[in-house]
């Protein structure tokens, strides 16, 4: 029996694959090491097929020049996307570093294997945290969406506009920084005012040493309302995950 194979079909997914594969290796929340990778190759697959059925190669094929350039180009394009959300979604860990930072507790920095950060106890909360509200919430269900808007606007074998790939880039990072600040803006300002209420203490009775006591009450009052911010934490996750989406969306053209 003979089995022929489109080759210009078999050739457009494994483009499709190769940019979905790098898109998953950079992009939370399967870019997280506790994922194993025949899980993540196992989407991969499963996300090539459809979208395969988006794009189009030559009949006959491409040459090997064509191939291994369009190969390049969808292993970038898939880098870029993926660290377009992974920069969006970043904002998590980065709160809860300031959090940490704050606190003290910043002094217990160990490195978390699962998200390849040092970070201390908030620090890994959040990230953890963000990564089950967002398969639980069904969040990485648009990003995939968003992947597959992308094959419509970035043809196969060709690279995204590089000023608007820049654009995004930065916009990327400015908007982690600002989100970073709004998710632990409240449990900072808390330790600033536990802060400004010891130094008010010593002033009135410098014998107390008021400030032995920062470290234990900072970290009280961490524990105490740092279950508000972490609360709060699924908002965030929706907002980052629309700006992940236009971040790919500026990309997309």
């Amino acid at each position: 029996m003979d089995v022929t194979v489109d080759m210009a079909w078999l050739q457009a997914y494994l483009l499709v694959l190769l940019r979905i594969t790098l898109f998953i290796a950079i992009a939370p929340p399967f870019s997280n090491a506790s994922f194993p990778w025949r899980i993540k190759g196992l989407v991969a697959f499963g996300l090539a097929v459809p979208f395969s059925s988006r794009v189009e190669v030559p009949d006959g094929g491409l040459g090997t020049g064509a191939l291994l350039a369009a190969g390049t180009a969808e292993a970038a394009t898939g880098a870029v996307l993926g660290v377009l959300v992974m920069v969006a979604f970043g904002a998590v860990a980065s709160a809860g570093s300031l959090i940490d930072l704050a606190s003290g507790f910043q002094m217990a920095t160990v490195y978390d294997p699962g998200s390849m950060v040092n970070g201390a106890q908030f620090t890994r909360l959040f990230q953890n945290g963000a990564i089950a509200l967002m398969l639980a919430g069904g969040l990485h269900i648009p990003l995939f969406m968003g992947l597959g808007t992308s094959f419509d606007a970035i043809a196969l074998g060709t690279l995204p506009e590089m000023s608007s790939a820049a654009a995004a880039v930065a916009a990327a990072f400015t908007g982690m920084f600002a989100a970073a600040a709004q998710i632990a803006a409240p449990l900072i300002a808390i330790l600033f005012l536990a802060d400004v209420g010891l130094g008010l203490l010593t002033r009135v009775a410098p014998t107390l040493n008021a400030f032995s006591l920062g470290f234990p009450l900072k970290i009280l009052v961490t524990l105490a309302f740092g279950g508000l911010v972490f609360a709060a934490l699924p908002a965030a996750l929706d907002q980052l995950n629309d700006s992940a989406l236009d971040l790919i969306r500026r990309v997309s053209g």
